[in-house]
C-alpha cells in the first residue's frame, strides 16, 4: 500500500500476514477521507481502530497530526506494524502503538482524541456499540470526530448516543461515515 497524499506522499507500506485477513482500506476512499479532512488535521490528535498495517495512523501523520495512536488485535502484525510506523518519525511523531482488542483499549482509554478512525473487518457486528462506547467515554474532543468505514449491508444511524452523521460517503460498496458531538451541529 501507498501513503496517498502529505509530506509522506507515495511512500510503501508493508501489508503483514496474520492470524486475521488484512483488508486494506481502499487508496481512493483513504485519499477521499483525508482530503475531506483537509488542513484541519495539523497538529491534531488522531487514533487508528483496527490498524492492519498502520497505513492509517500514517496518512494522519502524513496530513499534520502530531499525536497519532492505533491499535490492533493481532499481535503477529506487530513486527510489520513497527516497521511501517517507524517512518512517522523521519518527520518527528512517533506513533503509538497497542496490540489488544479496539473493545479492551477503548474501555481502558484515558486520552480524548480530534479524530477516530474505525476501519473494523466487513464481517464484524458490533460497530454500533463501540460508537456507543466512544460516545459515553467522550473519547473525542469536543470538537472532535468520529470516522467509520464499513460495508453497505450493514447501515448505521444517523445518531448513536451523543453522536450524530455530519457527512455520509459511498465508495463502492464501501461507506464512511463522519459523526461528531449532537450539541455541535445544533449551534
Amino acid at each position: 500500500m501507498r501513503i496517498t497524499g502529505g509530506t509522506l506522499k507515495g511512500r510503501i507500506t508493508e501489508t503483514p500476514n496474520g492470524k486475521m485477513a488484512i483488508r486494506p482500506a481502499m487508496d481512493k476512499m483513504r485519499e477521499s477521507v483525508f482530503n475531506i479532512i483537509g488542513s484541519k488535521l495539523e497538529g491534531k490528535s488522531f487514533l487508528d481502530l483496527f490498524s492492519g498495517s498502520g497505513t492509517i495512523a500514517l496518512e494522519a501523520v502524513s496530513h499534520g497530526a502530531t499525536q497519532v495512536s492505533l491499535c490492533e488485535m493481532d499481535r503477529s502484525k506487530a513486527k510489520i506494524v513497527f516497521k511501517n510506523v517507524a517512518m512517522s518519525e523521519e518527520v518527528g511523531v512517533r506513533i503509538e502503538c497497542h496490540f489488544m482488542a479496539v473493545e479492551l483499549y477503548l474501555k481502558r482509554c484515558k486520552t480524548q482524541f480530534d479524530y477516530v478512525f474505525l476501519d473494523p473487518p466487513f464481517p464484524y457486528k458490533y460497530r454500533k456499540d463501540l460508537l456507543q462506547t466512544i460516545s459515553e467515554r467522550k473519547l473525542i474532543n469536543e470538537n472532535g470526530n468520529v470516522i467509520i468505514h464499513y460495508p453497505k449491508e450493514d447501515p448505521l444511524p444517523d445518531s448513536i448516543g451523543d453522536l450524530e452523521r455530519i457527512d455520509h460517503r459511498i465508495y463502492g460498496r464501501s461507506l464512511v461515515d463522519f459523526y461528531t458531538f449532537k450539541n455541535l451541529t445544533n449551534n
